[in-house]
């Protein structure tokens, strides 16, 4: 999309192939150093989600509990430290308290599983309530991790979100790190007849629509603190910077500078924004304070910079997108413009995606680029410190605008494939691709902060 954005407004008309980098030095395989927190190279911790007793007879209680059943199983299928014991392999029982449960039998094949959780879920007068436990299968004493009591109204929706705080409970105790379970992802869909700003729940499920503007918004990026999105939106006079509140369910006010101005991105303290704007008619990145204020010129290249995104751990660097060598390529600088070091050398790259640990680039990069040149456009992750990369992707369309997840385990990203583009989540090693949408065109999507 802003490939053929920048196509549209003549900014890179004509290119030239660079001779790439040899790969077979560089191109490793992403088990051998990616650590991001998946448990590459280490056994994964196997644990079996047995199914929730049903506290009592009330009509809502059979049909809450499979919703719950089935969101515990797999927020922590898609959690990426996990070896969930299939349904097929658990013992067919229901404990609901400790007292009804036999450690040994879910110790034992085929279950085998180290840890198991269970529980007992219940609809009185139209509120649901849950009773979870975590218990470690081989412990001799203390064998409960987790006992937890969860209260809201009987909907689908709160006892998804039930199954998802659960979840995120079970991760923090055995996987040191909190879950993305509660997370949301925002994303542009045409499916109203216009490009909109969407948001949808990590899994795929909620989808809904949050802008009605009647015109093409692209780049989301929600806030650290999940209050409000930014994003680019076609006005009267172009392409203008605007800002939804979360928190009022509507748009709110923000300044306008005129020139093409595209790709906001958040520091992860909430205080910026770098964005990039043709204001000068060269495509530079700026910087201003949240409320728009304060807003500078960081870079001077000629040639397109757009795409800026902070490094979230220490907001001291930028990397972004520059078409100052004809092609774009990934860069990295100091948030005052200095030190620019430049991350690809070859090719066609865009879209950096930052980890939240500060250690990886993700970005979509085309290597070999050209009439008739083979290859796709797929995602990459790169060290940043030795530049050492490696593909996630491989022959499934065109893939671009990785997001990260709050955790470092995961990405989401872009997939045109057939005509349709579509939303799709990987472990960060690029393994357990999900398709999250599967209704009209969806792209650019953005991972919550928290």
């Amino acid at each position: 999309m802003i490939r053929n954005l920048l196509k549209k407004h003549c900014i890179l008309r004509s290119f030239c192939l660079f001779a790439l980098l040899a790969a077979g030095a560089q191109v490793l395989q992403a088990q051998d150093w990616v650590q991001i927190g998946t448990n590459l190279g280490v056994n994964k911790i196997r644990i079996a989600a047995a199914e929730f007793k049903p506290g009592n007879t009330d009509p809502q209680t059979m049909p809450m509990k499979y919703v719950f059943d089935q969101t515990l199983y797999n927020d922590l299928r898609y959690a990426g430290i996990f070896d969930v014991v299939s349904k097929s392999m658990i013992p067919n029982t229901e404990p609901g308290s400790p007292q009804e449960i036999n450690l040994a039998s879910w110790a034992a094949a085929p279950s085998s599983a180290a840890y198991v959780a269970f529980g007992t879920l219940a609809v009185n007068h139209g509120q649901v309530s849950v009773q979870g436990f975590l218990y470690d299968t081989h412990a001799q004493q203390n064998a409960q991790l987790l006992g937890k009591q969860f209260t809201d109204v009987a909907s689908v929706e709160a006892t998804r979100m039930i199954a998802h705080r659960f979840a995120d409970e079970i991760i923090q105790q055995l996987g040191g790190i909190p879950g993305i379970a509660e997370t949301k992802i925002f994303f542009v869909s045409d499916r109203s007849g216009h490009k909109e700003i969407w948001e949808m729940d990590y899994d795929g499920f909620n989808q809904h629509q949050l802008t009605y503007l009647h015109s093409d918004s692209l780049n989301p990026e929600v806030s650290p603190d999940n209050s409000r999105v930014a994003f680019s939106s076609m006005g009267r006079d172009g392409w203008s910077i605007r800002m939804y509140s979360l928190i009022l369910n509507r748009m709110v006010s923000f300044p306008q500078w005129g020139g093409t101005t595209l790709s906001p991105a958040w520091s992860s303290d909430g205080t910026k924004l770098a964005y990039s704007s043709a204001r000068t008619g060269n495509p530079d990145i700026y910087v201003c304070d949240a409320s728009g204020a304060g807003s500078h010129r960081i870079t001077a290249f000629l040639g397109p910079n757009v795409s800026p995104v902070w490094n979230p751990k220490t907001n001291a660097q930028i990397a972004w997108v520059s078409g100052r060598t004809k092609l774009p390529q990934i860069y990295i600088m100091d948030t005052d413009g200095s030190n620019v070091m430049r991350m690809t050398d070859g090719g066609y790259a865009t879209s950096p995606s930052w980890s939240p640990n500060g250690q990886f680039l993700s970005f979509a990069w085309q290597r070999n680029y050209g009439p008739g040149a083979p290859g796709s456009e797929d995602i990459y992750i790169m060290d940043i410190a030795s530049k050492r990369w490696t593909q996630l992707t491989h022959d499934a369309g065109a893939n671009d605008f990785p997001s990260w997840s709050p955790d470092n385990r995961h990405i989401v990203f872009q997939r045109q494939q057939g005509g349709h583009t579509e939303i799709w989540m990987m472990l960060a090693d690029g393994t357990d691709q999900q398709q999250l949408t599967h209704e009209g065109n969806n792209l650019m999507p953005d991972w919550s902060w928290k």
